[in-house]
């Protein structure tokens, strides 16, 4: 983490809560960032980046890239790429899949299963961490700053 050591963490009650975080989070990213997403199968990882998107803007819908790998979308806010690393064989096929030429973009990546490219993937700006809460359809969510792009989306969501 950085010198600051920032987290922040909410409890969000069932999707539509989800769907309002990831939206939150997708207005107080700046045009450039890379978010490692951590949790557990059905911990609402796609649910949040769906927020995300719909955050910066896409109306279309918002496809699992399970088997795909990366679903890219312009969105009027810049360009996004949402990768799911939970079916690669092996870190060394991102580089097939084009992820050097994502990350100089000006462009957020969204990254679930980032363990999955480790040795690949550099450090991320931000790791947001889902769980599930005690009860019911609610989740822990935890966002850990990892650079200074991280401590500035946590302090623009703190400041809401």
């Amino acid at each position: 983490m950085t010198t600051t050591d920032r987290p922040y963490s909410r409890q969000l009650q069932g999707e539509a809560q989800q769907l309002a975080f990831g939206a939150r989070l997708g207005r107080a990213v700046a045009e450039r960032a890379l978010i490692f997403l951590y949790g557990d199968l059905g911990a609402g990882k796609t649910t949040l980046v769906r927020g995300f998107l719909q955050g910066r803007g896409h109306r279309g819908s918002v496809k699992s890239p399970t088997y795909t790998l990366i679903e890219p979308y312009d969105t009027p806010a810049g360009a996004c790429y949402h990768l799911d690393l939970y079916r690669l064989g092996d870190p060394e096929e991102l580089e097939y899949l084009g992820l050097r030429e994502m990350l100089e973009e000006r462009a957020v990546l969204l990254v679930e299963w980032p363990e999955r490219g480790q040795g690949w993937l550099p450090a991320p700006d931000l790791a947001a961490r889902l769980s599930y809460a005690q009860e019911g359809s609610a989740r822990n969510v935890l966002l850990e700053p990892h650079s200074a792009v991280g401590e500035d989306i946590i302090s623009t969501l703190s400041a809401e």
